[in-house]
């Protein structure tokens, strides 16, 4: 891995009833390439929707500081993550503020990350992850 490895993260995240049993899917591909490098689908037991997104993009960013990227584009289609990662939205929610500052935590450590809102559609393996995810943990 060279230090100017550029990725893309395509996360997602959903609970079923909010809150309810929920799952992460993330999938890391080599932005210049576009080989998809990992793929996570977690469970994380019961939460709501919000914090799925939330953990969805952390567990993309601890693994780009893991692969040493300087360079990330997060791509989701949670418009609450985006918005409050860009200082659009405030974060309100004292839980979601604790998710909040560890995703700008880790931020900080790989240098420069924007972060795209998509239509679920554009998110379609993502989305396919978490599912898996929830109904592993369901069983």
């Amino acid at each position: 891995m060279n230090d100017s490895m550029k990725l893309i993260i395509n996360t997602d995240g959903g609970a079923r009833g909010n809150p309810g049993p929920a799952g992460i899917g993330v999938v890391i591909r080599d932005a210049e390439t576009g080989e998809t490098l990992e793929e996570h689908a977690d469970y994380l037991g019961e939460t709501t929707n919000n914090q799925a997104e939330y953990h969805a993009v952390i567990k993309g960013l601890t693994r780009a500081v893991a692969l040493k990227s300087s360079d990330v584009e997060v791509v989701t289609d949670s418009e609450l993550v985006v918005k409050q990662a860009n200082g659009e939205y405030r974060v309100k929610n004292p839980d979601l503020a604790q998710r909040f500052l560890e995703m700008r935590n880790l931020c900080t450590r790989i240098g420069r990350v924007r972060f795209r809102h998509v239509r679920r559609e554009m998110n379609t393996r993502a989305d396919e992850l978490s599912n898996v995810a929830m109904d592993k943990g369901q069983k």
